[in-house]
């Protein structure tokens, strides 16, 4: 028994590699000592417990210093691999580190910003990583994390194929009017009644928005009262009593001032957080992608109302 666990090579000491590297590389446990900033004692003791917990000579002691035995020299291009494996280690954990810390840029819909912030969201995410910072870049067109643009999307409707990403809530549409608008035009009962009425809606700078494409199909001849470049455009145009139009509901329903008068199932679509590939193992992006999806139920009426 005692020989096996003698010769089990689970058994001995990984640190001790390092003193075996350095007697074979500088001949003996003196000049071995200094190069590791230690006593000639300390090597020598080392050597010697490996040599025991391997039950082989790894070298001769000579007048002149030390020498592998054939044992040693088979060993020793393992060895140099083990070190070698230990420094790409060493050097990847600091990778690690210095992924850790620094901005993650975020898309999102400018509404959803003040919404995300307002909730506390944020802060608890920079108080769990307090080298990390949010940085959102607030925009209603879709920003390419292909092209590096950002980091990670919030992001409802169709999406690129190339992407990553989970669901994490439902974006559901209704028409909207304000309450001067409807006591003086009333409001549409069915979708087929919008073509009477003042329509606002987004510009053709978004126009593979999917409000834009279903506001063509169901009212090609609307009278357009504005056209907006912005979903937060849309709300205030909207409450002014222009016209009337879709809108999230967990943007209309917050305003009090503005009536849902059609919901719009036909619109609904999933929110996603989104990342490119590349980038969903990069460390400081996949604590802010895991917090997301960890927190979706508080993310819940932030999105969808």
């Amino acid at each position: 028994m005692a020989a096996a666990e003698v010769h089990n090579p689970v058994m001995f000491d990984w640190n001790d590699l390092k003193y075996f590297l350095a007697v074979a590389r500088h001949g003996s446990t003196i000049a071995a000592g200094k190069a590791l900033g230690l006593s000639q004692s300390t090597v020598h003791r080392r050597l010697d417990e490996l040599e025991r917990r391997l039950g082989r000579m790894l070298v001769t002691r000579q007048q002149s210093g030390y020498r592998l035995t054939e044992f040693g020299h088979a060993l020793l291009p393992y060895a140099e691999r083990v070190e070698a494996t230990i420094v790409d280690f060493t050097r990847r954990a600091g990778d690690v580190e210095q992924d850790m810390k620094g901005a993650i840029r975020v898309t999102c819909p400018e509404p959803i910003v003040a919404r995300l912030i307002q909730s506390g969201l944020i802060d608890s995410f920079h108080a769990q990583h307090p080298s990390l910072r949010v940085e959102f870049v607030m925009s209603d067109r879709y920003l390419d994390l292909s092209k590096g643009e950002v980091d990670v999307a919030f992001r409802s409707g169709d999406t690129d194929d190339e992407l990553v990403g989970r669901k994490i809530a439902e974006s559901v549409w209704a028409v909207y009017a304000s309450g001067d608008y409807v006591e003086r035009h009333g409001k549409p009962e069915r979708v087929e009644d919008l073509g009477r009425h003042l329509l606002v809606g987004l510009d053709d700078s978004l126009a593979n928005h999917r409000a834009v494409k279903w506001l063509k199909e169901v009212a090609p001849d609307a009278r357009m009262a504005a056209r907006i470049n912005s979903v937060l455009g849309l709300v205030s145009a909207i409450k002014s009593g222009v016209g009337i139009g879709p809108l999230p509901i967990a943007l209309g329903d917050a305003e009090p001032d503005l009536v849902r008068v059609l919901a719009l199932p036909e619109l609904t679509r999933s929110w996603r957080i989104l990342t490119h590939p590349d980038l969903r193992r990069v460390p400081r992006i996949a604590a802010f992608f895991d917090f997301i999806v960890l927190e979706r139920e508080a993310l819940k009426p932030i999105l969808t109302g």
